[in-house]
């Protein structure tokens, strides 16, 4: 996983976090979920795969996006997410690393850099593991290489078990809401790269002070993950602890604002496919929600410390804003928002659509 310069010296991104370490321990942390017989793994991977191509017609005639067909998609477990997850992170973060141990006079001791990265291994992996059994679906648009859907099995066959609904709607249903994020970005070329440009701008202004950079390094690994879900956590979270400046909070909420674009997108494209495709939609919907909603004080107090209540919000608020648009303008209209960073919803417009419609449309 960890790159080598063509000198031999690790790279700096390398220094600060040992990264098949961090996939380690998130495959320890993380535990593995429902176990089931070889055969009926192989089902639910071939029904998963199946369910995600099916989504893409469905999504294209909801969203009046178009987009190239997808690389295909990737059914993994808890640690294969987890690893991907680790991947996408370090490419995210080592040009800002390398940039911040440029402006240090000396290069840290390897010993000391050695240590380093095997606790911040701990506890990036540590939170992969945990986020490990909560994710059904992404599109991972950040990593190296082509965007890649990945499906995550256990967690889905987890999640329709408990809540007691069809098996075979669930998975497209799942997989309606990740072909519209693939969509998103594949339909829109100029979308990722400005989000990583946010993200690694947002990351840098945290490492501007050089006597604090394995500091501020260690604390962005550590919390780069939730930065990455939507980032506007509650009180005490550590990201909106390092987060100070006025241009540092108005970044993060431009970045929030984006994210609950996004996700609140997918909420309404799969949701809108219909019961004539997806038959239990409603019957999954209510479901699903209260269990987003209903969780134990002990989970309930880990999402608030990650972020995960906020990325609860996300999905509301982007919800309520894309359904208002479209109901004033349209899908094609609501579709201008994809047309360049300029027409991305502002922070006030998630909470206020009429001011977005106002603004683009005049």
């Amino acid at each position: 996983m960890s790159a080598q310069p063509a000198e031999g010296r690790p790279e700096p991104v390398d220094l600060l976090v040992d990264w098949d370490l961090a996939a380690r321990t998130a495959a320890v942390v993380g535990r593995p979920g429902p176990q089931l017989p070889r055969a009926e793994a192989a089902l639910v991977v071939a029904d998963l795969r199946s369910a995600a191509h099916r989504a893409a017609p469905h999504v294209a005639r909801v969203s009046g996006l178009s987009a190239p067909a997808g690389e295909g998609v990737l059914v993994v477990d808890r640690p294969g997410w987890a690893r991907a997850n680790a991947d996408a992170f370090r490419t995210l973060l080592a040009p800002v690393v390398a940039e911040a141990f440029e402006r240090r006079e000396h290069r840290p001791a390897a010993a000391v850099t050695a240590v380093g990265s095997r606790v911040t291994a701990a506890e990036v992996g540590g939170l992969l593991g945990f986020l490990s059994g909560r994710v059904l679906g992404q599109y991972d648009a950040f990593g190296e290489g082509p965007g890649r859907l990945l499906l995550v099995a256990p967690n889905v066959v987890q999640v329709e078990r408990e809540l007691a609904v069809d098996p075979s709607d669930f998975r497209l249903w799942v997989c309606l809401h990740e072909e519209t994020h693939r969509v998103q970005f594949t339909a829109n070329p100029w979308l990722a790269p400005h989000l990583v440009g946010q993200v690694r701008g947002l990351v840098g202004q945290l490492m501007v002070e050089p006597s604090q950079v394995a500091e501020r390094l260690a604390s962005v690994a550590r919390n780069l993950p939730e930065l990455l879900r939507g980032g506007a956590s509650g009180s005490g979270a550590p990201l909106l602890d390092a987060v100070q400046t006025p241009e540092q909070r108005a970044g993060l909420a431009r970045l929030t604002a984006v994210m609950s674009l996004l996700e609140g997108h997918a909420d309404v494209v799969m949701d809108e496919v219909g019961p004539q495709v997806v038959p239990s939609v409603e019957t999954i919907r209510s479901r699903f929600t209260k269990r987003r909603a209903g969780r134990g004080a002990v989970d309930q107090l880990l999402r608030r410390l990650l972020g995960l209540e906020a990325k609860m919000r996300q999905y509301a608020d982007g919800a309520r804003f894309v359904r208002e648009v479209m109901a004033r303008v349209g899908t094609d209209g609501f579709n201008r928002v994809w047309e360049s960073p300029d027409t991305l919803p502002m922070p006030v417009e998630i909470a206020d659509p009429v001011a977005w419609v106002r603004r683009v449309h005049g």
